[in-house]
This record gives C-alpha cells, structure tokens and sequence, in this order.
C-alpha cells in the first residue's frame, strides 16, 4: 500500500497549509483518503445516535500538523456540520519542520 501523499515534499506546498485549496486538493485526491473520512464521518454518526452523552473527540495527525491532518479533521467537520464541531489544529501555525523530503 503506498502512503499517503505529503505535501510537504513538494516545495511548492511546503509552506502552505491545509487551509491552501492546493493542498487540499493533493490530500484529498489521494487514495485512501476519502474512504478514511468516509469511515471517520461513518463511525462518528453511530457514536453520536448512541446512548453516549459525552463529547465525541477525533484526532487526526500527520508529521507536521500542518497539511493532511488538517484538511481531513476539516473535511471530517464539514461532513458533520448538522452536529456543530468545532475544530482545533494545535500546529498549524507552527514552523515547518526540517526533515529530508525523499
């Protein structure tokens, strides 16, 4: 199985986020990925219709917190928009991280 595409290898996206239609269009357009926010919004609907009162938290991570972890946890949102999420992207606004790109 190949990995999901990073932005952050390419030098034109390296420093943009998830917030960046490019970068949105690079994660989402890469195979696996709408079937894990698929599965995501899936299993976040049964939580929510269940007896459960608390709060429902999602994580989503990547290597930097700066592009595929923020366009999923924002699509993710967006597809629950009828039950009013907030999210929160704790390093997105944090340097880019030195690391080899190959």
């Amino acid at each position: 199985m190949e990995p999901f595409r990073d932005p952050h290898v390419q030098p034109a996206m390296r420093q943009m986020t998830g917030r960046d239609p490019e970068v949105i269009d690079t994660v989402l357009s890469t195979p696996g990925i709408p079937a894990l926010v698929a599965a995501t919004v899936q299993a976040a609907r049964a939580f929510l219709s269940g007896p459960s009162t608390g709060p429902l938290r999602i994580a989503a991570g990547c290597v930097g917190g700066r592009h595929r972890s923020v366009v999923v946890a924002d699509t993710v949102a967006a597809a629950l928009a009828d039950h009013d999420p907030a999210v929160v992207h704790l390093h997105i606004e944090r340097p880019v991280i030195a690391r080899p790109t190959s």
